[in-house]
This record gives structure tokens, C-alpha cells and sequence, in this order.
């Protein structure tokens, strides 16, 4: 049986376009910061890639800062600031910040202060899609970028951060985005490379891999691949709640990632069903993969107010631009089953309990 990977939100397949600039990019010899004529050829191609990223973003005229990826530049951007936030956010968000803000049923987030608080454009796991207030300190915008259409001059934060592996760029290479003349102390310190944000010398091959993905992934949200994806969840989510009555689908009451779809069976746990799908050819997951591969109650779950016992038995479900509907149907035909077999040995156990 051909596997079927369906935990895009872990990380996308590299795209095609990614994997040719990448190899393009292998041949450029020189180090951005020399000034000989292989160096300025280096840096011409890594300002180019520079721009690139910045127009799929909506964020000409803001800084664009390489990073390794979302979780330094949430470490760049966030250290030392004390700002507030909530429990849906990714690990890498609230290592550094205090989680007060109030979580509704639906996962939306209240921020009484924009100005000292980080928030999420889209969860990782739900799908949710938070309202983003006027003059927000800082916002977590991976999931999001490559999903659906949104410009960062548009969303009135002064900070976000994107990762380039999340919409089928390379692992390894991310951008921090702030509003011209915002002021950043380097974590990272040496050479003086990003305007003296984040020393090291530039992943040239990374960057204009992630440029390309950035790219086809806006010219994808162009031609209504959002729609599509959208219509392939809503249709798992129909073929599962048509069959059993035990089943909830954590955010569904908002503005969700077209791509995402979180199940959770009271009961069953996440991980026991993900090692199921895993035998039966189907990659999903647990929640966010970032947590070397332990596999624990989800915080958000829990912060949207689901008991804790429950907040452990959710998977999720993500796809992407090339996902066959047929592949996800027989995903659906799949879990159907395993839930089948779960509930008879349930109902078996009560039985005998009660004899």
C-alpha cells in the first residue's frame, strides 16, 4: 500500500520549485558579505530572494531578518520583552512569554493590551484563525503563511515570524518581519550579516530555496487552492460525524486554516490512534511535532477549556496543495474502523464489568 501523508502542518513536501532554485543556488561560489565580484553575485541573489519573501508576505517596506527558523526568531524577537499570551500558542511563543490571556470554547483569544502581548495568526493544531487587533506587539505567522492570503502591512503588528518548511521550503531557514526601524538586540553576534540582527553567514542555498516556496505557495492561494483544500476537510468531517456520534472537531465554530482538521474521540487516546494510521499507511499526528517526539495532553485543547483527561485524545489531521481527496476518503475509511474496533473492546470491557 502507497502511504499517505497527511501531517502537512509538521512539515510540507519539498516543492518542486524549491528543490530547482536550491540546485541553482548550489552554483553560486561566493559569500554575500565579500566584496569581490563572486560576493556581490551572492549578494545580488540573496537580496533578490530577500525581496521575494517580503512581496508573498505583504511586507514591502518592512525588514525582513533570516533566521534557522520560526523558533529562533521567536527567541530573537520575544527574549527579554515580557509580553503576554495564551496557552494556544506553539511551544516555541511561550518559553518566552507570560500566558494570561483568556481562551474562548472556540480557541479566539482576547487581548485587552495589543502593544504588550504575542498572538498567533493561526493555530497549528485547530486551525483557528485569531483576529489579529491594531498595534500587536508580535504575531506567529507560520502556519498561516502559504495557507491563506493575508499581508503582514495589512495586519497592523509590529513583529512576526515565518518558517520556510511549513508551506514546502527547506528545513532549516525562517524569517523574522518587523516595521522598519524597530529596534532588535542580536542574540546571535559576530560578523554583523541582517543588519546586525542575526550574525552568521547567510544560508544562501535555504533562502532562495524558501523564496521559491513562498512563491508557488502564493501562486497556489491565486488559483483557489485554499478552496480546495477546504472542501477536502469539510468532507473528512462530514464522512466521520456521519458515522459516529463520539467524535468533535475542536474549532470548528471559527474561521479555520483550510488545510486542518483536529478529531478528537473522548477516550481514545491521540497517540494510540496515530500508531493505528501509522500500520494502516497514514502519517497524522499527535499535535504539534516540535516536542521531540513525545507525545503529552495538548496545552491548547486544555487552554480552550476541554477537560484534561480529553485534552490527550485528539489527533490531527493536515493536508496540502497535492493531496488526493481519494487518499483522504480512504484515510476516513481507515479511521472509521480503528474506531469501530475501539468501541467494541470498549463495550466488551464493560460488559464484563458489569457480570
Amino acid at each position: 500500500m502507497n502511504r499517505v501523508y497527511l501531517d502537512w502542518n509538521a512539515t510540507a513536501p519539498l516543492r518542486p520549485e524549491a528543490r530547482a532554485a536550491m540546485l541553482e543556488a548550489s552554483e553560486i561560489v561566493g559569500n554575500p558579505s565579500s566584496v569581490h565580484a563572486e560576493g556581490r553575485a551572492a549578494k545580488s541573489a540573496l537580496e533578490r530572494a530577500r525581496e521575494e519573501i517580503a512581496t508573498a508576505l505583504g511586507a514591502e517596506g518592512a525588514d525582513v531578518i533570516f533566521t534557522s527558523g520560526a523558533t529562533e526568531s521567536a527567541a530573537l524577537i520575544l527574549g527579554g520583552r515580557d509580553l503576554a499570551c495564551a496557552g494556544v500558542e506553539h511551544a516555541a511563543v511561550l518559553a518566552w512569554c507570560r500566558d494570561v490571556l483568556q481562551v474562548d470554547a472556540a480557541g479566539s483569544v482576547a487581548v485587552p493590551d495589543p502593544a504588550g502581548a504575542t498572538l498567533q495568526l493561526a493555530n497549528a493544531e485547530t486551525g483557528v484563525i485569531q483576529d489579529l487587533p491594531e498595534g500587536l506587539a508580535v504575531s506567529d505567522m507560520t502556519q498561516a503563511f502559504g495557507k491563506v492570503p493575508f499581508a503582514f502591512n495589512w495586519l497592523g503588528v509590529q513583529a512576526g515570524f515565518v518558517s520556510a518548511h511549513k508551506l514546502g521550503g527547506p528545513r532549516g531557514i525562517g524569517a523574522l518581519v518587523v516595521r522598519r526601524g524597530t529596534d532588535i538586540e542580536a542574540r546571535i553576534k559576530g560578523g554583523g550579516q541582517e543588519q546586525g540582527r542575526r550574525a552568521g553567514t547567510e544560508n544562501l542555498i535555504g533562502i532562495l530555496g524558501f523564496a521559491a516556496a513562498a512563491k508557488a505557495a502564493q501562486n497556489d492561494l491565486d488559483q483557489g487552492i485554499g478552496e480546495k483544500m477546504g472542501e477536502i476537510r469539510d468532507s473528512l468531517m462530514g464522512a466521520l460525524e456521519s458515522r459516529t456520534e463520539m467524535v468533535t472537531f475542536p474549532g470548528r465554530e471559527s474561521r479555520r486554516l483550510p488545510n486542518t482538521l483536529s478529531i478528537l474521540t473522548p477516550g481514545w487516546r491521540g497517540e494510540t490512534q496515530v500508531m493505528q494510521m501509522d500500520l494502516a499507511g497514514f502519517a497524522v499526528s499527535a499535535g504539534s511535532a516540535c516536542s521531540s517526539g513525545k507525545v503529552r495532553p495538548s496545552s491548547v485543547l486544555t487552554a480552550m477549556g476541554i477537560a484534561p483527561e480529553w485534552a490527550g485524545d485528539a489527533i490531527r489531521v493536515s493536508i496540502g496543495p497535492t493531496t488526493d481527496p481519494r487518499d483522504v476518503q480512504r484515510f476516513a475509511d481507515a479511521w472509521l474502523a480503528a474506531h469501530d474496533r475501539w468501541r467494541q473492546r470498549n463495550d466488551q470491557r464493560e460488559t464484563v464489568g458489569r457480570v
